[in-house]
């Protein structure tokens, strides 16, 4: 046997000691049809002979990147995490493994069409194979990925249905009532996104323009670019773990989903009856058995040993029994369609016009997810998510007391994709979306809600449609530039709706030691323009104010379903002056006084690389201008205290494109929260925070010209 050069000879023998041969001599062979570009900011333009190929290099860089990230994820969606963490993650896990089961995903792999066994066989050999030439890396659990792992996570959003499970229920219902569950406070800083469209009627050059604007964690995403042979060409932002490109675009077409406030998932109140024969649930005039499936976690004892939890999970026809209400089982109805999601989720990657990607949306297994569209022919569309119930108009399906022993408030098949609420190649020339309904789409062209049942709507409109809607009704031709501007356009329309209720509220107390004492921030609230900025002082005040509202509106009960921004309008004049009241002792406990920049308070930075990350009010961090963006901002940054006196971002903007489709192809800017690698030793591991921070997007390098004058390194997987 020849001499191996020493390199080369010691891969081998790390990847003999931990695959068979057989699997060394497949990995290899799959790695040498990968190459892997790494340009000057150390983004991977990965491309392989085979789609499947790609896929291989594309999991293999996502794992150099930020591998602790994959392996939470997937941890995440099997139900796993509880060997990680301990005792404390076992109802997050129980609600994973409800739906999901090692057999029924193997069986759902084998029945999976031969192209997506190819792409699952391929991210499994491409985690496999960054693992056995990394040994220094050492997984919290999962130490070998098998391919149909894959079907545990196939939508890349940042919240999905599963978590609308409420686990203090569900821990009362198989855990018993003594069973406690870690207390959190309300996350009351919204998640999701906002895309624009615009068609070439309004631009300056022709090409058709869209905004890619996730609002989620930081790091929760990787940028890349994954080509082939065999035609796939898509760039933007993937979920770390998954085989897709999530929200970007190819030569062709670009894609933005955003969180939709749509009704697809329901909670069903079963009536028990109980037999010889055990516990069944009321359906009509029959008493259907309830299934019962066997659930054995795992999980992490304090010494670091792995002990085992066995639960009995009871099963309906519309899901499983999460709670009891009022002595009734409550199922949890959701989309459980994992094969024809995975399938979707790819193949919209290789959609080319509007018309292939609506065959790919007759998949219907797109769930939690407005979709806003563009490409290169000039056509535009805000799609609905294409999972969606056929039900009952009369009944309130935001009801936690659904009754599900009717057969008349059952589920009756799912809407035709062309019977959704889809606006599509408006008239006015744009569309938009940020997570709200879906009848401002499109300024006097969007839908009208009383066309379609109600259940399509539980979000109502919001304050950045509002903003949106005031940009993109403005005259002129719109480029790139603009669309840039405009997505880190600094009005903050919430707050010119509640400083003057604010000011009302101080302007009817009498004279006394409150009227005085509020008046000088009152007045500063009053004549300032609302708008963001690292500098404004009032703006300060309104955050911190801001902060004190929705904590109070929180703590209420409304009773109704009104719009969260509604709730704020609505808290009485005592409360809007008592949160201001609290905004200004916070700003004097922690600054000194209320006249603090805006820019001192919130900061961006990155020190660590955990997942939940520490921060540091004297270490170095970025000034920020931009907002949450509940008050309307378009660019979003979720910042609080951290255990310090500054607001640090951990939320809001993540990634951040705008792209124009042109026949020469796709030009486009981006930017991503701090930077592509998630190891605090890399040159690439904050090289983009000030750009974030300053919303200045760099060139992104789609075609091999483009990327040729920025190289940093080219070579294949294992290399």
């Amino acid at each position: 046997m020849p001499t191996l050069p020493r390199p080369a000879a010691l891969l081998l023998l790390l990847l003999t000691a931990a695959a068979s041969p057989g699997e060394v001599r497949q990995w290899r062979s799959e790695a040498a049809r990968v190459s892997i570009v790494r340009d000057d900011w150390g983004i991977a333009h990965i491309h392989g002979k085979s789609d499947a190929d790609a896929v291989f290099g594309m999991i293999y860089a996502q794992a150099e990147d930020d591998f602790p990230r994959i392996e939470a994820n997937y941890l995440t969606a099997l139900g796993r995490t509880a060997e990680a963490e301990g005792e404390g993650a076992i109802w997050q896990d129980l609600r994973a493994r409800l739906y999901v089961s090692e057999p029924e995903l193997k069986a759902h792999y084998a029945a999976s069409p031969a192209w997506l066994k190819r792409l699952m066989d391929a991210w499994a050999d491409g985690l496999n194979f960054y693992l056995a030439t990394h040994p220094q890396v050492k997984p919290r659990v999962l130490t070998r990925f098998e391919p149909w792992m894959a079907l545990s996570f196939t939508e890349g959003s940042i919240g999905g249905d599963i978590e609308r499970i409420d686990l203090k229920a569900l821990a009362a219902f198989y855990g018993g009532p003594a069973i406690r569950v870690a207390a959190r406070a309300p996350d009351t800083e919204p998640r999701g996104s906002n895309g624009i469209a615009i068609a070439p009627k309004l631009t300056s050059d022709g090409g058709t323009l869209l905004l890619i604007n996730p609002h989620t964690s930081f790091y929760f995403r990787a940028e890349q670019q994954v080509s082939s042979d065999e035609g796939l060409d898509a760039y933007g932002a993937a979920t770390w773990g998954q085989f897709f490109i999530y929200q970007g675009w190819n030569r062709h077409a670009g894609w933005m989903h955003t969180s939709s406030g749509v009704d697809n998932v329901d909670q069903f109140a079963y009536r028990i009856k109980r037999g010889p024969g055990g516990p069944c649930y009321v359906y009509g005039t029959a008493c259907r058995p309830l299934g019962k499936r066997a659930i054995t976690l795992r999980y992490r004892t304090a010494d670091g040993r792995l002990a085992t939890r066995q639960f009995t999970a009871l099963m309906t026809h519309r899901g499983p029994i999460v709670r009891e209400l009022d002595g009734r089982y409550v199922a949890f109805a959701m989309m459980d369609r994992p094969v024809a999601a995975l399938q979707q989720s790819f193949l919209r990657t290789r959609a080319t016009d509007l018309a292939s990607f609506m065959q790919v949306a007759q998949l219907r297994a797109n769930s939690s997810n407005n979709t806003v569209f563009a490409d290169d022919k000039g056509e535009i569309a805000l799609l609905a998510p294409q999972f969606m119930p056929v039900r009952d108009s009369k009944v309130d399906y935001t009801s936690d007391r659904i009754d599900g022993s009717d057969p008349a408030t059952d589920w009756r098949g799912l809407h035709a994709v062309a019977a959704l609420p889809n606006t599509l190649n408006p008239r006015g020339g744009w569309v938009f979306n940020s997570n709200d309904w879906l009848y401002s789409a499109a300024g006097p062209d969007s839908l009208k809600p009383a066309n379609y049942p109600p259940y399509l709507d539980t979000a109502g409109e919001s304050y950045r449609t509002i903003h949106a809607t005031r940009l993109l009704s403005a005259p002129g031709r719109w480029s790139l530039d603009r669309l840039q501007a405009a997505a880190y356009d600094s009005a903050q329309p919430s707050f010119e709706v509640l400083v003057p209720l604010l000011v009302s509220a101080w302007q009817a107390l009498p004279a006394g030691a409150q009227r005085s004492r509020l008046a000088e921030p009152v007045a500063a609230l009053a004549a300032w323009d609302k708008r963001w900025g690292t500098g404004p002082i009032p703006n300060t005040v309104a955050q911190y104010w801001g902060d004190e509202l929705t904590k109070a509106a929180v703590a209420r009960t409304w009773g109704d379903h009104r719009n969260f921004f509604r709730h704020l309008e609505a808290l009485p004049p005592a409360d809007k002056l008592a949160a201001l009241e609290r905004g200004l002792a916070r700003l004097q406990r922690d600054f000194g006084g209320w006249r603090v920049p805006w820019g001192e308070v919130n900061r961006f930075q990155r020190i660590s690389s955990a997942i939940d990350s520490p921060f540091d009010d004297q270490a170095p961090s970025i000034p920020v201008g931009f907002t949450s963006n509940k008050w309307g901002s378009l660019a979003s940054f979720g910042a609080a205290p951290k255990s310090t006196k500054r607001w640090y971002g951990t939320n809001g903007n993540s990634f951040v494109a705008v792209v124009e489709f042109t026949p020469q192809g796709p030009r486009a800017r981006a930017v991503s929260a701090g930077g592509e690698s998630g190891q605090p030793g890399s040159p690439h591991f904050a090289d983009q925070a000030a750009r974030y921070a300053a919303g200045a997007l760099r060139p992104v390098y789609f075609t091999p010209a483009d990327l040729a004058a920025h190289v940093e390194r080219r070579y294949r997987p294992g290399d």
